[in-house]
């Protein structure tokens, strides 16, 4: 085949020597703006894994890249006046023209011909060739020249930052954040080469433009850094070797992704590589990774299909789809860690002490879990989860141990938790008259003694026609309270475990349909009447729902009064009060499905009036020593709805109300929302109303293991983890996490102390085979 590599990055030197090597019958040019042997930039990070990938693609090119690699596995944090250190981390950074200059010799002596100092405008100059790699970076002629074929979505993100050096040597991948008047700076530091380190300062745009750095030329931005940051320079200079940018030279970051990564110009066949095709933040240091990994699947594709040009449709079909899964699961984790940084300053800075702080920083991408954490440092992990426990309350045991985080107490106004797990309210659909019954006495009793520390039952509707369903438990009337103190007797005396009631009311998504007979379809008899917040169905064959008047709010607010007051008879020990997933409280704060002109409509102060109405009513008979917590949607999923800035301004609200605790879920207030799903997806809503408006929050949503919650609760990203789903599979979920993570001294309920023996048994005789 005739392959052209328009750019001589590392995807497209890369591509260009292993393809030469599979074939060297290939005719393989590498096309590059540059003089021969320069390049501009620092230095750039590769993981260990890396390394071990291009080992075994081209052992020569590895191994001199190695011996110019700089190997390091520490993390080293200065903050508030604090070092501290972490290992087992594994970088390993080189100098951009090192690595460049060693891949162009490389490919000097496989026979690629490298063609220098040629700006090429259009993949058409090369209509002989049958292949064309646009590796030609983030500003692609090529990508840009067929907008519409490949679908660039850029976006610019807030922070400032600028690319320096310094000639000081650092011996652990370093980050120092300094505050000054007008916010946070930090620098991002490591050592490519024996002389060099790179030295990136990031800011926010807001103290970027107070401190007048837009203003000022490099030097004054350069005197401005190393000034600002002197005592990790330590006397050393830093530099630049951007001279060639105009201003400044604070940059802003830019996310890029393709949806589409190949095309047929009529010629050639054009395929996007690297920073053509997606770019990831530095701070994660996966720019480069990318592009070399770009280039081996390609050249793998190709040895699948055959090095024959007619296979090269569907080598590209294999190549996208294969590259796009892993390209998207960095860009999550570079997208996770570039918004810490992002509000590193306000949320996490200003308020984690030094050690949570340190935690929460080598946690930001989600690719390091608590588990992972001890994996490359024990003892680092270990003396952290010391101080954690410590700050609830928790003595080391006579050998020092202490339970991981999720395991130590949590106390809320006269409540204590035994630990940081909730069972989350999940409608059953089971109810009789709304009647609290044995199925939910043995359903509900079996999570209590299953471990989990506050059972919550399923939203607790506050009248007849506040249900979603037939089937919705209820508490209206004293024949279900008495139901609900039998259920509470029950946990008290047989656990150790305390009762959440949720109060809801369904609104415009009530008279409904059993789950398993349609959900959210209408009964077609039987059903009564909706109120919400607005005239709007949830579905278009809905009921349409009355727009509540002053008389309708009143009694809705005096049925959560009475409903409240029967939940104080049966002893619970919790309450929550639902605002959120689309039902009638959720149905004020919403602007999607409040339309109101009157003072319950509008402005966030307008739309809350009714909820905080609600909560204030509940709060003055709910007893002073047990803890209100309020359930919000902080995403609605869809242009037009509420945000998590939204939820933030509603959460601050609830708290100066009197709220305890925000307990953070999503969605499910419009039909044709758009959630985007994943692992942990819906805590960074707690992450960001727990630090940003100083609340607890309780986090739900795909948290499915102990080290998702350890990771969560370490973190700071929440004070409670509510798990839902494994809950039904596992009554015994919290029980059985503690044993798979070796905890052994987690107190099972005495009847079952020889099933505890044999489960661990089990579990330790499967770690021995593996």
């Amino acid at each position: 085949m005739r392959i052209v590599c328009i750019g001589g990055g590392p995807a497209g030197l890369y591509f260009a020597l292993l393809m030469k090597k599979q074939n060297p019958a290939h005719e393989i040019s590498v096309v590059e703006r540059n003089r021969p042997y320069d390049t501009f930039g620092w230095g750039v990070v590769f993981s260990d894994a890396t390394m071990e990938a291009m080992r075994a693609w081209d052992p020569e090119s590895a191994a001199e890249i190695e011996d110019a690699f700089n190997h390091w596995d520490d993390i080293e944090v200065w903050f508030k006046g604090t070092r501290q250190r972490t290992s087992g981390h594994g970088f390993v950074g080189i100098g951009r023209k090192k690595l460049l200059n060693i891949l162009q010799r490389r490919c000097e002596a496989l026979g690629v011909e490298l063609v220098f100092e040629t700006e090429v405008a259009s993949d058409l100059d090369y209509a002989d060739a049958d292949l064309i790699i646009a590796s030609d970076g983030f500003n692609s002629k090529i990508r840009n020249r067929y907008q519409e074929v490949f679908e660039p979505d850029l976006v610019t993100r807030p922070n400032r930052y600028i690319w320096l050096g310094t000639n000081k040597l650092y011996d652990a991948f370093t980050f120092d954040f300094r505050k000054t008047d007008h916010g946070w700076f930090q620098a991002h530091i490591y050592k490519f080469d024996d002389k060099t380190s790179t030295f990136i300062v990031e800011t926010t745009e807001d103290a970027y433009e107070k401190h007048g750095l837009g203003q000022m030329d490099q030097q004054g931005s350069i005197d401005f850094c190393q000034d600002l940051f002197s005592e990790v320079l330590d006397g050393a200079e830093l530099m630049t070797n951007a001279r060639h940018l105009r201003g400044s030279a604070w940059l802003n970051f830019n996310r890029l992704i393709c949806g589409k990564w190949s095309h047929f110009n009529g010629h050639s066949h054009v395929v996007l590589m690297g920073d053509a095709a997606h770019t990831a933040h530095f701070a994660i240091g996966s720019g480069t990774k990318l592009a070399i990994d770009d280039a081996i699947e390609l050249t793998n594709q190709f040895n699948r299909h055959g090095h024959a040009k007619e296979h090269i449709p569907a080598v590209l079909e294999d190549y996208e789809e294969i590259r796009r899964v892993d390209v998207a699961r960095i860009q999550n984790a570079a997208r996770n860690a570039m918004e810490w940084f992002e509000v590193v300053g306000r949320r996490y800075a200003d308020t984690l002490p030094p050690e949570q702080f340190m935690y929460s920083m080598l946690t930001r991408s989600q690719r390091i879990s608590h588990e992972n954490l001890r994996l490359r440092d024990k003892a680092w992990l270990e003396g952290y989860e010391r101080w954690f426990a410590g700050q609830a309350g928790v003595e080391p045991s006579a050998d020092g141990r202490v339970p991981p985080p999720m395991f130590t107490p949590y106390t809320m106004r006269g409540v204590t938790l035994k630990n940081r797990i909730v069972m989350s309210p999940m409608a059953m659909y089971s109810a009789k008259d709304g009647v609290f019954d044995d199925f939910h006495l043995v359903h509900l009793g079996a999570r209590a003694l299953g471990g989990a520390a506050l059972v919550f039952g399923e939203m607790t509707c506050v009248s007849p026609d506040a249900r979603i369903t037939p089937g919705c438990l209820g508490l209206w009337n004293d024949k279900q309270a008495e139901g609900w103190k039998r259920f509470v007797d029950f946990v008290h005396g047989n656990s150790t475990a305390k009762v959440g009631i949720q109060l809801g009311h369904a609104g415009r998504k009530g008279a409904t349909k059993l789950a398993w007979e349609g959900i959210d379809q209408p009964l077609q008899t039987g059903d009564w009447p909706l109120i919400s917040a607005s005239a709007l169905p949830y579905l278009q064959n809905s009921q349409v729902p009355k727009a509540m008047d002053r008389a309708d709010m009143d009694r809705v607010k005096a049925d959560f009064v009475r409903a409240t007051e029967l939940a104080v008879t049966t002893g619970a020990d919790w309450l929550e009060l639902h605002c959120a997933h689309g039902y009638l409280l959720s149905s004020f704060l919403s602007p999607l499905t409040n339309r109101r002109a009157d003072e319950y409509g509008g402005s966030h102060e307008n739309r809350a009036r009714y909820p905080l109405e609600i909560f204030n009513a509940i709060r003055a008979v709910w007893p002073e020593d047990k803890p209100i917590s309020v359930r919000l949607s902080c995403h609605d999923w869809f242009e037009g709805g509420n945000t998590p800035d939204d939820a933030a301004i509603f959460a601050q609200m609830f708290k100066d109300a009197g709220a305890d605790m925000i307990d953070c879920s999503s969605g499910q207030v419009w039909k044709e929302e758009k959630p985007v799903y994943g692992r942990l997806f819906q805590t960074p809503f707690s992450d960001k109303i727990r630090n940003e408006v100083g609340i607890p929050t309780i986090a739900v949503g795909a948290i499915s293991e102990a080290d998702h919650a350890n990771s969560v609760i370490a973190a700071g990203r929440a004070d409670l983890c509510a798990v839902a789903r494994p809950h039904l599979a596992d009554p015994a979920w919290v029980l059985h996490e503690a044993a798979r993570i070796g905890l052994t001294d987690i107190a099972w309920p005495k009847q079952y102390y020889s099933g505890k023996q044999q489960y661990e048994t089990n579990l330790a005789r499967a770690a021995a085979t593996k």
